[in-house]
């Protein structure tokens, strides 16, 4: 317990102290934002603000983990795949940098390097960190065998739930803090599980990214752009596969799920029926366009992930006494 203490205050209190710093680096060598078109027009007043913020928070986590954790595989396989993801996010927000525009990798080539990535985290996962090929299913005490395929099923929780995070960055302060919240209840999961690794990991990454809301909150004087939030979707989905949680997932990520399909239904909507069902997605913008101050929104995804997260961890303390 102490050292999971210890490796949480450890990593926020460098994302604290590195933070001027490195917001200082960005702004010299000018790594900002570009804001959609399409964005809400009070977006545009954020246009230039200092991003891949991530590198602050991946930094902040890696150094109490390499402090605090024995290096056990699977907490080996998250830290590679939080990182490998954080990598395929640098290099999407390194050409928007470059072509000074809001698109950078095209989507194939994203989902490409992430399919690389997952086949090789999750051969070593089944083979060397205990992961099988079933999936349980919560309170009901049984498994789904998905044999061959369960690649497949990885493959689907990992992209979605780094796709998903990465949707819901779309406000100050807003995924930061919802995954901080998701994390801590991972954090307490690995712990009962008696994975002190992955929970120091946990622990690393959510004091990360409270630190870093210092500087993220509305008005934000950072962003953490791709690099940031695939980096923290994967590692939400890599805890959620290395311990048998993946449906548990769905709850305590419940926003991010909220968050997806919200963009899901206003495409299929306007598709076939040519009609939106919010004024813009994801659900987030449609609350804006309502004239939800930033702030409010923010606030009340928080408490609504924090219904989540708790709900989730229920179900998995009473599933598992």
């Amino acid at each position: 317990m102490t050292r999971i203490l210890a490796a949480g205050l450890l990593a926020m209190l460098l994302a604290l102290v590195a933070g001027p710093r490195f917001i200082r680096w960005l702004r010299g060598r000018n790594i900002g934002q570009n804001i959609r078109d399409l964005s809400p027009e009070r977006h545009q007043e954020k246009q230039g603000t200092p991003t891949m913020g991530g590198l602050l928070i991946l930094a902040a986590a890696a150094i109490p983990y390499m402090i605090f954790a024995s290096k056990t595989v699977p907490s080996l396989v998250v830290f590679v795949l939080t990182f490998g993801s954080g990598a395929i996010g640098f290099l999407d927000d390194l050409a928007k940098v470059r072509q000074r525009r809001s698109l950078g990798l095209n989507g194939k080539t994203k989902m490409l390097l992430q399919l690389l990535l997952v086949l090789v985290v999750g051969w070593v996962a089944i083979r060397f960190a205990g992961v099988d090929s079933n999936v349980h299913v919560p309170l009901l005490n049984m498994e789904i065998p998905f044999g061959g395929v369960y690649f497949l099923v990885v493959f689907f929780v990992i992209s979605g739930t780094a796709n998903t995070v990465n949707i819901t960055d779309g406000l100050d302060g807003l995924a930061a803090g919802t995954v901080a919240i998701c994390l801590l209840a991972y954090t307490g999961i690995t712990f009962m599980l008696k994975e002190p690794d992955l929970a120091v990991l946990a622990a690393s990454l959510m004091g990360a990214c409270v630190g870093f809301l210092w500087y993220n909150s509305f008005p934000a004087d950072l962003f953490m752009g791709d690099t940031g939030s695939l980096a923290l979707g994967a590692a939400l989905a890599g805890f959620a596969v290395v311990t048998g949680t993946e449906l548990l997932l769905v709850i305590i990520g419940g926003i991010f799920v909220v968050e997806g399909l919200s963009v899901i239904i206003q495409v299929v909507s306007f598709r076939v029926f040519g009609r939106r069902v919010l004024l813009m997605a994801p659900i987030h913008h449609h609350f804006e366009l309502k004239s939800w101050s930033e702030t409010k929104i923010m606030v009340r995804f928080w408490i609504v992930t924090a219904i989540f997260a708790a709900a989730g961890f229920t179900v998995f303390y009473v599933d598992f006494f």
